[in-house]
């Protein structure tokens, strides 16, 4: 029964979920996978170490890294000041060059599914060469973390954000522009996807539900943090 529900009994291959927004299965190869898990590790070394960030004085389940900025509802910020005032990590160069590569087959993919001129990539913001996301939000989830329906809406540059997933599946919802309710679409989310939302899906909501225990491939596995999830979104700020 349990090889009904793993991935590769799903459609896996690459498509449009909704105008703007682009599912990558299994875009990062296994030592792309393994390579940035050993990343994290760094990460979590600090300065500012993950971390659960308050919303409403209530602590999301998931540990949060950032990269570039550090994200507090409705604000970034260089400095982590909510939780020791360090100074976060520079945002990498070698992720604006996999951002940008991922921006590119989303453009690929989006060209194959779409005839209309005006559905064309670049009008979804999909032009690899002017994409600059200038932070990331590294998130880790345990077996029970969730995340509830929300939109990302704190930045002040709308370029599409882009999603990479590592570790267990976990079940990702991704709505509308109107509201948390249907219509909605739940998708499985494994080790090495890429998931991309913008143009008209940039201001979508969208959660996590769940998190699909023992998932991860062996190049993606997170045993020294117990399991579990890592996602990395890079977005554009608009800041200086």
């Amino acid at each position: 029964m349990e090889s009904l529900f793993a991935d590769e009994a799903f459609d896996r291959r690459p498509r449009v979920i909704a105008p703007g927004a682009v599912w990558l299965p299994g875009f990062l190869d296994d030592a792309a996978q393994a390579w940035i898990i050993r990343q994290y590790t760094i990460w979590q070394s600090g300065p500012v170490p993950a971390h659960a960030t308050s919303i409403a004085g209530h602590p999301m389940s998931v540990k949060t890294i950032g990269l570039g900025w550090h994200w507090q509802p409705g604000r970034y910020d260089r400095h982590a000041r909510d939780v020791n005032g360090e100074r976060v990590l520079s945002f990498p160069d070698w992720m604006t060059r996999l951002g940008s590569q991922v921006i590119s087959q989303a453009a690929e993919v989006v060209a194959e599914d779409v005839g209309s001129p005006s559905q064309a990539p670049e009008l979804w913001g999909l032009v690899p060469e002017d994409y600059r996301p200038d932070v990331a939000l590294v998130n880790y989830y345990d077996a029970q973390a969730k995340m509830g329906m929300h939109q990302d809406k704190d930045e002040f540059d709308p370029a599409p954000v882009v999603s990479l997933s590592l570790g267990d599946t976990c079940i990702f919802r991704f709505g509308n522009t109107r509201n948390r309710n249907k219509p909605f679409e739940d998708i499985r989310l494994a080790s090495g996807d890429a998931f991309v939302f913008g143009g008209p899906a940039r201001f979508a909501y969208h959660g996590v539900t769940s998190i699909r225990v023992a998932t991860a491939p062996e190049c993606g596995r997170l045993d020294h943090l117990g399991g579990g999830r890592i996602n990395i979104t890079m977005r554009t700020t608009g800041k200086d």
